[in-house]
Parts: structure tokens; sequence; C-alpha cells
């Protein structure tokens, strides 16, 4: 079911000449309907009448930049972020104004996947309300003084102090759940049970309407307003949900061939890396192959391994489920899945490596039309803020539809995963740039030089710098044959690109996918230049002070000798 709801607002300034609340709501834009909706509800304050200026500002700065933040970043830092940067405009203004300074209230709810998380200031408040539970769940705590003369005072506002403390919490999204987002007007007169009441009304605009009436029909003394927000649909799941499924959810202990998990019946152990256990199984009722991944048992009590799985599950949906060609589609985990495993579409075919082991020699044009494929998957993919990590052959997978994909996403990078992720030295060492050996973090660079070591071995049969080792001090010390000594059917173009993207100098290698993919379409009508040779000195400056040393080492010899037994 896709992300649906239904919303109502409603506002009446009461017995106030003015009304200074502000409320809104915005859907996520087109093509990112995934990140859901942000509401937001404020309550101006003012001594010069400058409060619905306040509340205006801050409220439409945060629904209209809150979808232009990156959709890597987590909904707490993009609020967090958004209300810091119009807590800084707000407060240098009141500095200017001095006696006609003005503040406001902020209680924001985003809504994506099947979570919602809530950012707060003040005294305006969120509720939620659902069926059977009675009265109004209060998810915000009030930032006001606790004195029945002094409740106007607030301890924390937009536009307060120089520095904004924002109240967060994240909760489990369900179909037929309210949202009640109100300034105190409205939930100063009544109470919780009486919100409930009101809120489950026929339909969420009639819902705010009786809301923001009843308030004023029990006498309050400040503006009234109610935004409802009622969830009809629920949206595929996000990392925020993948994790909780992580820490409640236990790995299946090992399953043979004809059992049945939640549906799958194993037809077939796939592989087992010690870490992971990929299963082939048929979906019962569609009778559709898939695939499914799973923690090893060994690793079952790790939760590092566990958030990963997790993290890969997240990024599946984001990119695989969209549909996008070059990626493998990740099915959505059931609400009453009985174990942690991750679902994906089966693909009949074979991998790179499975293609270099059969000792095939491919035709160069396959592979030029396959890296043209790769290239615009490697491009989304570093669209979307994501990089692989571990490009090498047994990740490329031709499917027997004639559609390349790229495989495994498990120690991808987003900007979302664990730090123990971040900090894990990943990839397979032949396939890894020189700049990762020094400590230089992997980049979307990282996936270009691995797909250019890939072609190289595919092309030539060999890796470009030798089969590398983790231990190895001594790596790329010369620089790779060229393609077209090793196999005198690769063109010259093909051959410069390849050295190209493989270049030991991180200076002379494609910038992004798009430009290697540019250069591939392009081919000998306007081919790049071959790579300049790396200077001795880069490739390995011990062995300059290696040279002198022993040449050092033979001039004192042959003083010594002199000295000895040479007549003077």
């Amino acid at each position: 079911m896709s992300f649906e709801v239904e919303i109502g607002y409603s506002s009446h300034r009461g017995p106030r000449p003015q009304n200074e609340d502000f409320a809104g709501a915005v859907h996520a834009p087109r093509g990112e309907e995934s990140r859901g909706l942000i509401a937001a509800i404020a309550d101006g304050v003012s001594s010069g009448g400058h409060g619905l200026e306040a509340a205006q500002t801050t409220v439409i700065g945060l629904l209209g930049d809150y979808f232009a933040t990156p959709d890597t970043w987590e909904p707490t830092v993009a609020m967090d972020r958004l209300i810091a940067a119009q807590n800084a405009w707000l407060a240098d203004h009141n500095r200017r104004r001095r006696q006609d300074s003005a503040m406001t209230t902020l209680t924001a709810l985003a809504l994506h996947g099947q979570s919602y998380t809530l950012a707060h200031v003040g005294d305006t408040r969120a509720w939620r309300v659902r069926k059977g539970e009675g009265a109004a769940m209060q998810l915000s705590v009030d930032h006001a003084l606790d004195h029945p003369d002094l409740r106007s005072r607030l301890t924390r506002a937009v536009g307060l102090d120089d520095h904004v403390r924002v109240d967060y919490m994240q909760g489990e999204l369900r179909i037929g759940d309210c949202f009640v987002l109100s300034t105190d007007g409205v939930h100063g007169v009544l109470k919780p049970a009486r919100v409930a009441e009101l809120a489950l009304a026929t339909n969420a605009q009639q819902a705010s309407d009786a809301l923001v009436d009843a308030a004023i029909a029990a006498g309050t003394r400040d503006n009234a307003t109610a935004l409802v927000i009622r969830v009809l649909g629920l949206d595929a799941r996000q990392l925020h949900d993948e994790l909780g499924d992580a820490r409640r959810l236990d790995p299946p202990a090992a399953l043979k061939v004809g059992e049945v998990l939640d549906g799958y019946a194993i037809t077939a152990l796939v592989a087992d890396t010690g870490v992971h256990r990929l299963y082939q199984a048929r979906h019962v009722p569609t009778r559709a192959l898939v695939a499914l991944k799973t923690l090893h048992p060994s690793r079952a009590s790790d939760p590092e391994e566990r958030a990963m799985l997790a993290h890969e599950a997240w990024l599946g949906l984001r990119v695989g489920g969209r549909g996008e060609p070059g990626f493998v589609r990740v099915h959505e985990r059931a609400d009453d899945a009985s174990a942690l495993y991750t679902v994906f579409d089966w693909h009949g075919g074979r991998t790179v490596e499975q293609m270099l082991r059969s000792g095939m020699r491919p035709a160069v044009a396959e592979v030029v039309a396959a890296a043209v494929q790769i290239c615009k998957s490697l491009g989304r993919l570093h669209r979307h803020g994501v990089v692989h990590r571990d490009i090498k052959p047994g990740n490329l997978h031709l499917g027997d539809d004639g559609c390349w994909r790229i495989l495994d996403l498990g120690v991808a990078l987003s900007g979302r995963e664990g730090a123990a992720q971040r900090e894990l030295h990943a990839g397979t060492p032949s396939f890894m740039n020189p700049e990762q050996w020094e400590g230089v973090a992997p980049d979307a660079g990282s996936d270009l030089f691995a797909l250019g070591v890939v072609l190289y071995q595919w092309l030539g049969g060999r890796l470009p710098y030798g089969e590398i080792e983790p231990y190895q001090i001594a790596r790329y010390r010369r620089d790779p044959v060229a393609l077209s000594r090793i196999r005198p059917d690769v063109p010259i173009w093909l051959d410069h690109l390849v050295r190209k993207a493989v270049a030991r100098d991180p200076r002379q290698r494609f910038e992004t996918a798009e430009e290697m993919l540019l250069a591939l379409e392009r081919g000998a009508a306007r081919p790049v230049g071959a790579p300049a040779a790396t200077p001795l000195v880069r490739r390995d400056p011990a062995l300059l002070w290696k040279i002198a040393l022993a040449a050092s080492l033979l001039f004192n010899a042959l003083l010594v000798y002199w000295l000895l037994f040479l007549p003077r």
C-alpha cells in the first residue's frame, strides 16, 4: 500500500485582535514520495505585533527546505539544521529590534515510511490518537514555567536565544493513526479525552473544525489552531523500521531444502560466506523464485552485523525497490515476519567472475556494452549519495534478461550507516584504489577505479597491478601494461580509457560515472588521452633512497680498497 494521509486544518483568532498562529503541511515532491510528509504548527509571541511573522517564517522555512535536504539525512538531522538556521536568523533580527522582539513555538511532525519523527520547542503540542486507547496521548512536553500565573512564560522558543534546544521523538506508524498538532488556545481548554473524541470525527477537516469550535465554545482566551493528520496508508519501510526489526527479530537457524519460512519454500543453498547465507526459495502463493539473504547462525548475536543487514535492506528498497534498472529489486518484509532476512528478486545468469573462470574470451563489443550499462547504474547509485565500496567481478551480474546488475550493497556507504560500518576497511584489496591504503576514505571515485580494474582484468585476463594482499607493503610499483599489447584486438581508445580509470594518480582518473560513460559512448570518435607514466618517485619513493644507499656503499667500498691495496 502506498503512503496516503488525510489532512485537516482550522484556525481562529478567538478573542485576540490578531491571529499569530500558523501551520502547514507539505508532501514530498514527485519522484521522492517515499520521503513522506512534513507538517508543522507555530504560535508566535511578540511585544510589537511580529509574532505572526516569526511563526510564518519558521513554518514556511522548515516546510519549504525540508525536502531540499539530501534524502540520506535522517529526519532529526534535517530538521535540526533547518530549525537552527531559522533560530539564528530570528535571534539576529531580535537583537536589531531590541524592544520589538518576536519568537515562536514550533511543533513539527515528519511521517516517513512506517515511522514518525517529532521536533518540538515551546508549548504547542503534538497528540497521537488511536482507536481503543481512550484519551489522546501527548507526544510533546511543554517548555513553559510550571506555575498557574506564568503559563505564558516560555523557557524555550525559536528566536529566544542564539542557540535553541529541540526535543526529538521517534515512533512507529500504524494505519488509522491520527495526529493532532495544536496551539495552547485549543489544548488549554480541552482535555485529552475530548481531543481524542473530536479527532476521530468523520474526516480530518471536520475533526480540525470541531477541535477549534469546541475551544472557542469553551471560552479560550487565545488564538485556536488545530492541524489533524490521519494515516490511511503506509509506504515502503525506512532505515528506522529496518533497524527496529534487526533488534527485534532473530536470524533463522540453518535452513534445509524443502523447509518453509514465512511462505518461502527453500529450494537451494546458494552461498555460505561464514557471515551471510544466501538461499534460493520459491514464494509459495505466487510460485515466484526469490533469493533470501540472512546472517550465518554464528553471527546471529552480533548487533553490528544485524545493523549492516538492515542497512542493506533499506538501501535495496531505496534503489532496487523502485524498479530502477541495474539493481536487484528488494521485497518489503511482511509485518508478521518471524525471522530476520531480506528477500530479493531471483535472476538467472552469470557474474563476470563466473565468465572469467569459464576461460571464455569475451568480445570487445560485449565488454563495452556491459561497461555502459554498469556506468549508468553506478551514476544512479552515486546520485543517491551511495558509495558501493566493493565493485568486483563477483558483484557484476548479467541476467538471463540481458540486463547487467550491481549486486551486494552490504558494505555500501550512504551517510546513514553505523560508525562500525563506516570505519570498516571494506572492499577487495586488488580492486581498491591506492589512496584507501593511505587512509583516505572511499568515495564515488573508488567505485570507478574498481570498475576500471574489472574491465582491465576482463579484457586482459590479469589484474593491472597484480594480486594485492592486505599485508603487502609494496603496492602499485609499476604502471599497468597497455591492454593493446596483451590483446591486439583491443582498440587504442579503449586501452587509454581503461588505463585512465586505473591510473595511479587520482587526478588523471575519471571524476564521475557520467564522465566515464560519455567516454565509453564516444569511443573512437573522441578518445581520451593515455595517462602519463607515473614518476618513479611516486611509484616507489623508498627505491630512490635504496639506490642512493647502494651508490654510497659502493663508493665507500672502492675508497677503502684504494686506501688499503693500491700503491700510492
